[in-house]
């Protein structure tokens, strides 16, 4: 397991990469929208949900970090993602100090609520939940989007589901944290490698950016590169 400074460190790091992009774009554009959107998958399949404390530290530390006009949601992966019924919980803050703040306060208590409350699922539609979260931020038109997926990446459907379709990700920055390894992947560690190789080339293909986050050598690694 992750030591508490590990993760600490982690989230830390996490969000200065998100800030550092969002400096970065509002340097380089004067015409389009400077603002970021960023948007939380979280997996709730089986013994996953177990790790959902450590995705309310991250959530509590990007409210903190997230400017007026910047826009955040948070989203289960369950059997059927590619849904807004699925959104946890959404806000764009407010100019105000005042509103904003009780805009943070209300998204924590959902959040708190959720983790509370949440039962697992028997399925993983992580492909839904990704579409769905392009979705969301392309009608929020921010100028930085990025996508978290907090999940294992073991994507698993009910009879029926079809989620062979092609992503459209140009100008999206999708990181995935803390990709849990499984059993089968102890016996063959090939399964973690290959799941990680069939996301990255999804992603890339529909001109998305990807990277994994799951110790802070490899994120020190992306922040020089």
């Amino acid at each position: 397991m992750k030591t508490t400074k590990t993760k600490t460190g982690l989230t830390s790091a996490l969000l200065c990469l998100v800030m550092m992009q969002t400096l970065s774009l509002s340097g380089c554009s004067d015409n389009g929208p400077t603002n970021s959107g960023v948007y939380l998958l979280l997996d709730t399949s089986g013994t996953y949900t177990r790790e959902l404390s450590n995705a309310q530290k991250l959530v509590s530390a990007m409210l903190v970090k997230l400017q007026p006009n910047d826009s955040f949601a948070v989203a289960r992966i369950d059997t059927g993602s590619f849904s807004e019924k699925d959104i946890i919980t959404r806000v764009t803050f407010n100019d105000r100090p005042s509103e904003a703040n009780r805009q943070k306060r209300h998204f924590r208590d959902a959040m708190d609520a959720f983790v509370k409350e949440v039962k697992p699922s028997r399925f993983t539609d992580i492909t839904g939940g990704l579409l769905q979260a392009a979705e969301y931020l392309n009608e929020k038109g921010t100028g930085q989007k990025t996508i978290l997926i907090y999940s294992d990446l073991k994507e698993e459907l009910p009879d029926g589901y079809v989620r062979d379709i092609p992503f459209q990700l140009e100008g999206f920055d999708i990181i995935a944290l803390n990709v849990t390894k499984l059993r089968s992947d102890n016996v063959d560690p090939r399964e973690y490698m290959e799941r990680l190789e069939r996301w990255q080339q999804r992603v890339e293909e529909g001109g998305g950016s990807w990277r994994v986050i799951n110790d802070m050598d490899r994120l020190e690694r992306i922040l020089q590169g």
